[in-house]
């Protein structure tokens, strides 16, 4: 199979994994957790528990997947996207709403750092690009995923809604099935326990030396903040103000959707002008939006805000993990997209948390704007960071 139709095969299992994920993520589970009695600071817990998963899991899979079969550590992410959604249905307490969330997260955690990692090994010379188009495909997922469970939560109630998210991880899976092995890079496949932990630890440890791809991921981290702080609140708000679950599934679909249309055009800017000067306006962008929200209460503008997060948030993704792969070594990809995923995971499960502390004391308008305030703040960062570092770099 050409690269082109393997790339294409790879983007089709990305797009319907995530619509199988984000179907169950935003908003049915922010309401269903509410529907279950949590309160907001709850709701922030549950919506956040799933990327502890990728905090502990992304870097050390990414590592492995540079030695080992990656194949089968993405079908190991690939069985975790299918099968979890069968099982909301028969939850009816929080605490193991939020058991099966940790599972759930095996999804993203196994399967997404390997997937850009093998992006990366496919289209070095045209990264930002591929990238773009890359998570341009999981982000229609966060579409249509969205919308329809909006729309369904709102039509059927949450059952059926859970049910037919498993149908799409399911597909997601068979298509992943039809990829033949001979792309999936096996570079080492007989070592001892002690042989994989050592390449593992080495891994890790050559990663958290490299201070620019640290400095790239914690703009992930800040990114993904936000995004967890919409993902947990914005249903909630939404509701305050009288909007229903399929209104709130049209705020997250066109943030999506904008999200998709911009990442490929972007990512090729990116190959063309520089990655840094976008992740700095991106997280700008994401910081203001953010801040708008909790002063607005009219869908219109509300689609308005939605799609210009969006749009900054395809900005900072489509440039920061091709600017990651660049600063990685070709042999050590899934570690560097690894490091990437433990460090995004830390914010998007911190956001939740520490918004939904701050909303239950000062309110929605003081949250969010903490959050927003971030965004600016990690943009000044970064770019002192990266200035100095190309400074202190040879060449």
């Amino acid at each position: 199979m050409s690269p082109p139709r393997t790339f294409a095969l790879l983007c089709s299992v990305a797009f319907f994994g995530f619509v199988s994920y984000d179907l169950v993520r935003r908003p049915a589970l922010a309401l269903f957790a509410g529907s279950l009695g949590a309160e907001p600071f709850m709701v922030g817990i549950i919506v956040a528990v799933s990327t502890l998963t990728g905090v502990f899991l992304k870097l050390p899979v990414g590592v492995m997947s540079d030695f080992l079969n990656r194949r089968k550590l993405m079908l190991g992410g690939l069985l975790a996207f299918a099968v979890p959604p069968f099982f909301y249905p028969l939850i009816d307490d929080i605490p193991t709403l939020g058991i099966l969330r940790l599972a759930h997260g095996l999804a993203t955690a196994m399967f997404t750092p390997l997937a850009l990692a093998m992006v990366a090994q496919m289209y070095a010379a045209r990264r930002g690009e591929a990238m773009g188009w890359y998570t341009a495909a999981a982000q229609g997922g966060g579409l249509l995923g969205p919308m329809l469970g909006g729309a369904l939560v709102y039509a059927v109630g949450f059952a059926p809604t859970f049910l037919i998210a498993g149908m799409f991880g399911v597909l997601s899976l068979v298509l992943f099935l039809c990829i033949p092995q001979t792309p999936m890079p096996i570079v080492k496949s007989k070592q001892s326990h002690q042989e994989i932990f050592t390449e593992i630890r080495k891994g890790i440890h050559e990663i958290l030396k490299h201070r620019g791809i640290l400095t790239t991921s914690v703009t992930e981290a800040s990114k993904m903040m936000a995004n967890g702080t919409l993902m947990a609140f914005l249903p909630l708000y939404g509701l305050s103000i009288g909007l229903n679950a399929a209104h709130i599934g049209m705020l997250f679909g066109i943030q999506a959707l904008t999200s998709l249309l911009a990442k490929p055009i972007m990512g090729r800017v990116s190959d063309q002008w520089g990655r840094e000067p976008l992740i700095l306006g991106g997280l700008c962008l994401c910081g203001g939006m953010l801040m708008l929200i909790p002063h607005l209460d009219t869908m219109m503008l509300l689609l308005a805000i939605s799609a210009g997060f969006g749009f900054g948030e395809a900005v900072i993704t489509s440039s920061s993990t091709a600017l990651i792969a660049d600063l990685t070594h070709h042999t050590s990809l899934g570690a560097g997209m690894g490091m990437r995923g433990t460090i995004m995971d830390i914010g998007h499960a911190s956001g939740p948390v520490i918004a939904g502390t701050l909303i239950g004391f000062i309110g929605y308008q003081g949250g969010f704007a903490a959050i927003g305030i971030l965004q600016f703040i990690t943009a000044i960062v970064f770019g002192m960071i990266m200035v100095k570092l190309k400074k202190a770099s040879p060449g």
